[in-house]
């Protein structure tokens, strides 16, 4: 090994010959202690697996197949959803906009945050990227981690707002009023994901025996790590405990108010004759509409917490466990490949979950995936009359 023009040592006579550009070998060998001498005898790579690891996960092409499955499946769902609610006007509501923002977010993870995972994986170091590199990942994953949880959010705040205070929604019903909602959302997840990027950035072991060891390098936490710690309690509390917490209350009144309104509805329909016959039979269509919307939300946000309470375990679990021994390094790998798997996997369930449950995104789906002139006079003639159904609806029906 030559650094600098010197011979590190000869690695077919360690220690005896080795010459440590000009260190005295015999100071040396007579003040180092055996594991030191043994580490001294060590190739580079030998050295870096003892102290880093491997430099490629064992688990890389198992975890690498279910990516690629998890990888087709969402980028095609959620591409199909942005041209579903972009093309056909029908789809644009105030509810989907939120539902592209929210697919647009997938995206991003599924198309720039899983190569840089499997990057990792396959490579564990050196990280070839460079600092630029490091702050994109970080910045990126913790960009798309805010802007999700608070699209969500925001989507519970207005539907809540639509079912519980229809009145109050004209205001908010609004395309104008939802884009800015949207990218406000946006901003505040850039600004926040500042202070966890800004503590990163690239890390490699110290020189020793008069080596320097560049193929260690690896995006890290450079700066205390007690500001990390902190800076990740607050934003698992913030970004994820507290949301969460507010949309289990906001989806419990959600509840309650359609469970009110189908009583209502139902003793309405024993005693209503004529004119008042028909205004009740178009509040039993608004009735069951807002509670297909609400149903399929709901479930959304369920799995969203399912698939991203991990995500956030992962990240505590990381700060402030002790990863000294072997053994737990070797659990807290395999926890942190499942935690990823649940994360991914968040990205490419909603499409599926808008098929299942919304009869709207499935005709579009089809719509957009089957070509045949016979479907496509039943898909516009179903359109047309949903159309003609929305126009006679009242504001609160614009969320759906």
């Amino acid at each position: 090994v030559h650094i600098s023009n010197c011979t590190i040592f000869n690695e077919t006579s360690c220690p005896e010959d080795a010459v440590i550009c000009g260190v005295n070998m015999s100071w040396l060998l007579a003040n180092a202690t055996e594991k030191e001498v043994k580490e001294m005898c060590l190739s580079e790579e030998e050295y870096l697996a003892k102290f880093m690891g491997p430099s490629k996960s064992p688990k890389f092409l198992p975890v690498c197949a279910t990516y690629f499955v998890i990888f087709v499946v969402g980028v095609l769902g959620n591409s199909l959803t942005c041209v579903v609610i972009l093309r056909y006007k029908v789809m644009q509501t105030l509810t989907n906009y939120y539902l592209l923002s929210l697919a647009l977010s997938d995206l991003l993870v599924l198309l720039l945050g899983m190569p840089l995972e499997l990057y990792d994986m396959q490579q564990n170091y050196p990280f070839l990227l460079g600092e630029g590199g490091c702050y994109f990942k970080i910045f990126l994953f913790e960009t798309v981690c805010f802007a999700s949880i608070l699209n969500v959010t925001a989507l519970s705040v207005e539907r809540y707002v639509a079912v519980v205070h229809p009145l109050k929604v004209k205001h908010m019903a609004t395309r104008a009023h939802v884009k800015r909602v949207i990218f406000m959302l946006w901003g505040l997840s850039m600004l926040c994901a500042v202070p966890n990027t800004s503590l990163h950035g690239i890390v490699v072991l110290p020189p020793k025996f008069g080596r320097e060891f560049p193929r260690s390098a690896i995006c890290h936490v450079v700066k205390p790590i007690w500001m990390y710690n902190l800076i990740i309690l607050i934003s698992t509390l913030v970004f994820f405990v507290l949301p969460m917490l507010i949309i289990s209350v906001l989806y419990l009144l959600i509840g309650l108010q359609l469970h009110r309104e189908k009583v209502m509805t139902v003793n309405g329909a024993d005693c209503s004759f004529g004119p008042e016959s028909v205004s009740q039979s178009h509040k039993q269509r608004l009735s069951r509409r807002n509670l297909q919307v609400t149903k399929m939300l709901c479930v959304l946000v369920v799995v969203f917490g399912i698939c991203w309470a991990p995500f956030h375990v992962d990240r505590l679990v990381w700060s402030y466990i002790n990863m000294s021994s072997v053994q737990h390094q070797q659990i807290f790998e395999t926890v942190h490949i499942i935690c990823g798997v649940f994360f991914y996997l968040s990205s490419a369930v909603n499409p599926i979950l808008y098929n299942l449950m919304s009869t709207r995104f499935r005709e579009m789906f089809s719509h957009i995936t089957c070509y045949s002139k016979v479907w496509q006079g039943r898909s516009s003639i179903q359109m047309t009359q949903r159309n003609s159904l929305n126009e006679e609806m009242p504001n609160s029906n614009k969320w759906t």
